[in-house]
């Protein structure tokens, strides 16, 4: 068994493709249609095959509350790795990212948290 598909809860999945793709550079995998919403997925660069993240709309009362509750308790939707935690960080904010959580290292692992402009906080690490 491995994880093929995990998703994010986002308010607007055209808004959260353009941010997750063109902002931190993800690449758009899926966008078919699945009722009133889309399938939209996007891959890591140059890794189509790899784990795909569902941009899932937030569209029950449950999910909102789950990704606003989350948010107001400083806790990250989800996490993606990066080798250069530093380059990555200045790289976002020169993007105009917003930082929640400066790099910051707690033994074995450097990590940020930045807002998605979608509903959530997400975070990056580094392994030290």
């Amino acid at each position: 068994m491995k994880i093929v598909v995990t998703s994010v809860f986002v308010e607007d999945q055209y808004k959260a493709l353009a941010f997750y793709t063109d902002v931190l550079g993800f690449e758009k995998k899926t966008d078919e249609p699945a009722g009133a919403a889309r399938w939209l997925t996007v891959t890591s660069p140059g890794d189509s095959n790899g784990v795909e993240l569902l941009l899932e709309p937030n569209g029950t009362d449950i999910a909102k509350d789950y990704q606003t509750r989350l948010r107001e308790a400083g806790i990250p939707a989800t996490m993606f790795g990066t080798d250069d935690i530093q380059a990555e960080h200045d790289r976002l904010t020169g993007l105009g990212v917003t930082f929640t959580q400066a790099p910051t290292s707690t033994g074995p692992v450097t990590s940020a948290v930045f807002d998605d402009t979608c509903g959530n906080l997400i975070m990056i690490s580094q392994m030290n």
